[in-house]
């Protein structure tokens, strides 16, 4: 098997990528949450206070 080391190193590569693709996706959530929650209080003062 003369291949193995590009077999291994593409292997590598490519759960290196999925796993910063999940991080990236992690990332997007906390700020969409981070935002989500501040867009309820806002909406929270405004129904409070006409």
């Amino acid at each position: 098997m003369q291949n193995g080391g590009y077999l291994l190193a593409a292997f590598i590569i490519a759960w290196a990528l999925v796993f910063g693709y999940v991080l990236l996706l992690l990332n997007r959530q906390s700020k969409l949450q981070q935002e989500i929650s501040s867009l309820k209080e806002a909406l929270k003062e405004r129904v409070i206070k006409p």
